[in-house]
């Protein structure tokens, strides 16, 4: 299958370059190219193509604007490229939120030469946004301030141990959008929740900064021997592994460095078992949307200890492929559509 690839850059530098490095590949083509959304706009309805390449800082209308339109109207799997989205930039984030699939930075200087030393990830990335199934948006996510919960009070005993069953949760591709759909649901006393999303390093802490505005529960980049706790989501660190140990009954995240696994890190895969170690049946493991098969073998090491397991259901996903894996290797109690999930949270929380 050919992949059609639109470009929407104001470069004719890069989009000649673009044509240049995406002739290389078999299965993608590049089906157009316009240097600013206004001409984009037109041409997209009259010939939908697979995949949008789209530049942010344009003449006429921005790139986000543009994705915005395009996800409420006729959803298109979109790969952001620009130079305003390096290092875990607002615009990256912004973007993700908005609706892309993916985020390729591209530096002020040296463009053509980048470009040509990029082209895996690019071609990579364009072929992953093929394979993804967005959803309609209807609009930008309240940026309304967020009423944070009261400290809660201490429990003593046998019944603040029982109350201490922490939530485990990976994604990857689409993940942003529905890890934010899911916490902006909970009420800000919700069980503790250990995150892990596939992002490059930079990102993550500017992420758990925009969901702790959105979010009732506390969210922030964990960082090592952070306690996890009710009203606290704790976000992996792009480039560093996180995984739970269990102290004087209560959950620390543990984060390291060390090799990828399943070509991540973090990797969601790492935090699972570990918390199949140090928790069992005491924990919810949640996986939700993304490409590969990480966590797959963490969840069925969780469900063999008897943590109930929850996938996201094909319908709901951007990318069915992290769930699918899952459910395959046996080790998922449910299936569920994305707004189930919170609630699913919430029963979980309430059986103590």
């Amino acid at each position: 299958m050919t992949i059609n690839v639109y470009v929407v850059d104001d470069s004719a530098v890069v989009r000649q370059t673009l044509q240049h490095l995406l002739q290389g590949d078999p299965e993608i083509r590049m089906a157009g190219s316009a240097p600013n959304p206004l001409l984009a706009g037109p041409a997209i309805k009259k010939n939908r193509p697979d995949v949008l390449l789209l530049d942010i800082e344009m003449p006429g209308m921005d790139g986000l604007t543009f994705l915005r339109q395009v996800m409420e109207t006729d959803p298109i799997p979109t790969v952001i490229c620009s130079t305003l989205t390096t290092d875990g930039s607002k615009a990256a984030l912004e973007a993700l939120a908005a609706g892309a699939v993916a985020v390729v930075a591209k530096p002020r200087l040296g463009l053509k030469q980048f470009l040509e030393e990029s082209r895996r990830e690019l071609v990579t990335a364009l072929k992953t946004a093929a394979r993804a199934r967005p959803r309609a948006r209807s609009g930008a996510t309240s940026s309304a301030p967020v009423q944070k919960a009261a400290a809660r009070p201490v429990i003593a005993g046998l019944h603040a141990l029982s109350m201490n069953k922490p939530i485990v949760l990976g994604s990857s591709t689409g993940g942003t959008q529905a890890i934010e759909s899911v916490l902006t649901q909970l009420p800000g006393d919700s069980p503790g929740i250990a995150i892990v999303q596939h992002m490059p390093e930079k990102f993550t802490a500017m992420y758990a900064q925009r969901l702790d505005g959105l979010c009732a529960m506390n969210v922030r980049e964990a960082k090592d021997g952070d306690r996890l706790e009710r009203g606290v989501v704790l976000i992996a660190p792009g480039g560093r592994h996180m995984q739970l140990r269990k102290a004087g009954g209560q959950y620390f995240a543990v984060v390291a460095d060390g090799p990828p696994v399943n070509r991540h890190k973090p990797s969601v895969d790492v935090l699972f078992r570990s918390a199949a170690e140090c928790a069992g049946r005491d924990v919810l493991a949640i996986i939700l949307t993304g490409m590969g098969d990480d966590g797959a073998r963490g969840m069925k090491a969780l469900h063999d200890r008897g943590a109930r397991t929850i996938a996201q259901d094909e319908e709901s996903c951007i990318v069915f492929g992290m769930p699918k894996e899952a459910i395959a290797m046996g080790g998922v109690d449910d299936i569920l559509p994305l707004q189930r999930v919170a609630g699913a949270i919430s029963a979980f929380d309430a059986r103590g």
